[in-house]
């Protein structure tokens, strides 16, 4: 279950509306006005304007500390003329802000803050880098500035506990960066559930989904793997004291989110961009160069909108579909007379969309300057004087990197180029962005490697930044990365699937093995060719890995994604099912030895996979994962619950659906033993899910654990809790499927 912010609702007049489908909800005309709950939540959003707060100064020493044998960078972020960048690292254990030359050996830590840091981005003018930071690791997370040599580091937006801020890009001038403020909610969720219990009679979904009970886990150390049930079957009571069987509310009020131009030195007071109500998400993703125009994303999961908004006066010009994955949709040009977007709009896959606007910001034509058959445009990028696209493309998994001129000579501004390919080191770029004049820089991942940074001049080879680990680095010597095998197979539906298969080494082609089928979150991700941990420490104990790609996964087109939508979701499961016997019948995997494996949405498919397929599989490891889709409603943030519901269905209109698809309405299925993960501090699938599955499957004489990682959030970014995780999922496997 992955989503980030973005909003669905406009202001002002009617915009003009490129779209495949019938127009969505527009903002109040003259002749109709918000209703009271409208506008109070958009008064409300309105007054949470974020102050600066400055923090003391948190910069590290110019040497690196004892570093990780095999440390990621990522997410690069160049100063104005490309000499130096910004990026995060996790060398110290916990992903920081780090900066330095990219030619040079001399980097310096930025924030010695244990938060872990998600996003970066340095400003125009060079004065500030602005980053975004998890607290504790958890969902809420804030926004941040600091300079470049460490100093006058201030929180933006986020310091109130109970808001969120996430980074949107900077003024071209460097004078305000865009920041996105997601305000409380509208009323105190615990007040409501408290309400529920009292106004409500019995229904299936549990109460004991929206909060962990305080007895399932001791505060102190880093982790705790449970023991005994802590649960009074006979008295139907939870530990936490809500009586079991209780109903919640099916979703929770939300407070909006809002965009605000925030200038970093403080000097002038944050200036609102847009609010909306209800939102799924929300990003700035760019300004024109005379700040008239703003470049907004919104939109729930699979309707994601690129909108384009009048400074001025709030006026919406311009709404066009775009594809999930990046959320950095597109430019304009340094005119604004050309907005460069990656759209899938009417058609399977992503393409570089060229729209020509009119002086008032409004579509004037729309043409595709670069598409692929069967392949996404997954990342584009502009140099900094918009007349080169870097078009990074999606093929089967693996990432092809083309470079397109977007004004080239005799030709209009909407055309381009003849594409020139940058060959790559290793197969997947992550990200692509300017570095000064006729310089990209790219992070890297691959099947035998860690994440890098790398550069290019004007188009030629790729130089690995010195202080990117090295390919050798990426596991201790003696047992190098599998490389995985391409694996396609078809549906019991005849839809067509695929996914990697990780072959334990030391084994003969035909000897059977036990084999783990983990399944990725999302669901809009993808299984990519790239070095995971955690599938290295699995072929490291004997254990086969087969990574599929299901219905609802990116990268094999909008119909695939959409495949599982609703009652969809069935198919879904029975990929699961299908994957594992493609495994046995065209490969070596044992089928007496299967295990199932995910986080996230993959956490879900765990659980689900077990209840409806329960002799197929011997044991299974769910991270992170939704056990009951009526609680999950009920406990995750409204943004995220907002942008859901188009994917699941929604926790009003369609219970008996999400009922049904939900793994609990099953649990008496279960055969086999399980374990389940969860970060402690997870606001995005609280930790109840996965509570209240393993407290069911105890109750029913199963053995089921619980691994509570403390600091963490949905993701695990902390070294010493991503070890532990590993090695706890590596040794149940081992201990389930070697016997």
């Amino acid at each position: 279950m992955t989503d980030d912010r973005g909003a669905r609702a406009a202001h002002g007049p009617a915009p003009a509306v490129i779209r495949s489908g019938p127009p969505g909800p527009t903002g109040p005309g003259p002749d109709r006005s918000p209703d009271r709950r409208t506008g109070d939540l958009l008064d409300a959003a309105r007054a949470a304007a974020p102050a600066p707060v400055p923090l003391p100064e948190a910069g590290g020493p110019r040497d690196a500390v004892t570093r990780l044998r095999a440390h990621g960078c990522w997410y690069p972020s160049a100063n104005a003329d490309g000499s130096e960048t910004a990026f995060i690292c996790d060398r110290g254990g916990v992903p920081q802000l780090w900066a330095g030359p990219v030619d040079g050996d001399e980097v310096r830590l930025l924030d010695t803050s244990p938060d872990p840091v998600k996003e970066v981005s340095w400003s125009p003018d060079g004065r500030w880098i602005a980053y975004t930071t998890a607290p504790g690791g958890g969902e809420h997370s804030r926004v941040l500035c600091v300079r470049p040599d460490g100093t006058g580091r201030r929180i933006l937006a986020g310091a109130d506990p109970a808001s969120s801020a996430y980074l949107g890009c900077w003024a071209h001038d460097g004078s305000a960066v865009a920041v996105t403020v997601a305000a409380p909610a509208a009323a105190a969720y615990g007040v409501l559930a408290r309400q529920a219990l009292t106004d409500s009679g019995p229904a299936d979904d549990r109460l004991a989904g929206m909060r962990p009970a305080a007895d399932w886990a001791d505060r102190d150390g880093h982790a705790t793997l449970l023991g005994p049930a802590a649960h009074d079957a006979a008295s139907g009571v939870v530990p936490d004291g809500a009586p079991a069987g209780t109903t919640a509310p099916a979703a929770r009020p939300d407070g909006g989110l809002s965009v605000y131009l925030i200038d970093p030195d403080g000097l002038a007071s944050p200036v609102l961009l847009t609010t909306e109500t209800h939102a799924a998400s929300l990003r700035a993703c760019d300004l024109s160069l005379d700040g008239g125009l703003a470049l907004l994303r919104r939109g729930p999961r699979g309707r994601r909108e690129a909108v384009v908004l009048r400074t001025a006066d709030s006026v919406t010009t311009l709404v066009v579909p775009v594809a999930d994955g990046d959320p950095w949709i597109g430019r304009f040009s340094p005119d604004a007379r050309t907005l460069w977007l990656r759209s899938n709009d009417d058609r399977e896959y992503a393409a570089l969309v060229a729209i020509a606007l009119d002086a008032d910001g409004g579509p004037h034509t729309v043409s595709v300057a670069a598409e692929r058959a069967g392949s996404d445009l997954e990342l584009l990028a502009l140099a900094h004087d918009g007349r080169t696209a870097a078009l990074a493309w999606n093929v089967r998994g693996a990432s092809e990197l083309e470079l397109v001129e977007t004004f080239p000579t005799g030709r209009t501004p909407d055309d381009t180029g003849p594409a020139r390919p940058l060959p790559l080191p290793h197969e997947v770029v992550t990200r692509v962005t300017a570095a000064g004049a006729g310089r990209l820089l790219l992070a890297l991942s691959g099947s035998q490697r860690r994440p890098g940074l790398w550069w290019a001049h004007e188009g030629v080879s790729l130089l690995r930044t010195p202080w990117s680990s090295r390919d050798e680095d990426a596991v201790p010597p003696g047992r190098p990365p599998v490389r995985p095998v391409p694996v396609r197979l078809t549906a019991r539906d005849g839809l067509p699937l695929s996914g990697w298969y990780y072959r334990a080494p030391g084994r003969a082609p035909d000897e059977p093995a036990p084999c783990v089928i983990h399944l990725h979150g999302g669901p809009e991700e993808q299984e990519r060719p790239v070095f995971h941990p955690l599938y290295h420490e699995l072929v490291g104990r004997g254990l086969d890995v087969f990574a599929p790609d299901v219905r609802g996964s990116l990268g094999h087109g909008r119909s695939f994604v959409d495949a599982d939508l609703g009652a969809g979701r069935f198919a879904a499961l029975d990929d699961v099912a299908d994957c594992a016997v493609h495994a046995v019948t065209a490969g070596p995997a044992d089928p007496t030895r299967l295990a199932v494996m995910g986080r996230s949405y993959g956490g879900y498919l765990t659980f689900a996979s077990l209840v409806w397929h329960p002799d197929l599989f011997r044991t299974g490891v769910a991270v992170c994962g939704m056990s009951d889709f009526l609680t999950f409603f009920a406990g995750t943030e409204p943004w995220i619950a907002e942008s859901a519901a188009h994917k699941y269905g929604h926790p009003e209109r369609d219970r008996e659906l999400l009922h049904a698809l939900s793994p609990m309405s099953r649990i008496d299925a279960l055969r086999v033993p399980l374990l389940a993960v969860h970060g402690e501090h997870d606001t995005n699938v609280p930790p109840g899910e996965s509570q209240q599955f393993v407290r069911a499957a105890r109750e029913r004489g199963i053995h089921a654990e619980l691994l509570t990682l403390r600091d963490e959030g949905h993701d695990f970014l902390r070294a010493d809790n991503r070890r532990l995780f590993r090695r706890a999922a590596a040794d149940w496997m081992q201990r389930h499927l070697h016997t």
